[in-house]
């Protein structure tokens, strides 16, 4: 793996779920060329890992902070991790 490949654990909370959060994250993940994977929570909030180069990362995590138009994001929490050997970006139940 490119030493540029870096690898984020996201927490999302606010209204994300119901709103195609998870679709319109992956659909954002594609385009910007990321792997990795969305899922919803118990608790109300949104999970995701994104992988890829740093700047398309930094996009994504730009991104998250607003989500889909009819999502209301009030907090992402970011954790950077290992990359690890994702294909491709999935949503996860």
């Amino acid at each position: 793996m490119s030493q540029s490949v870096v690898c984020v654990h996201v927490w999302i909370s606010g209204r994300v779920q119901g709103v195609g959060y998870r679709y319109s994250a992956k659909a954002q993940a594609n385009i910007l060329g990321l792997t990795g994977w969305v899922r919803n929570l118990l608790d109300g909030r949104v999970e995701a890992v994104f992988q890829g180069d740093r700047a398309q990362v930094e996009a994504m995590l730009r991104w998250c902070h607003q989500g889909p138009l009819s999502a209301k994001v009030n907090q992402v929490i970011v954790n950077d991790e290992a990359p690890q050997g994702f294909e491709g970006f999935e949503i996860r139940r």
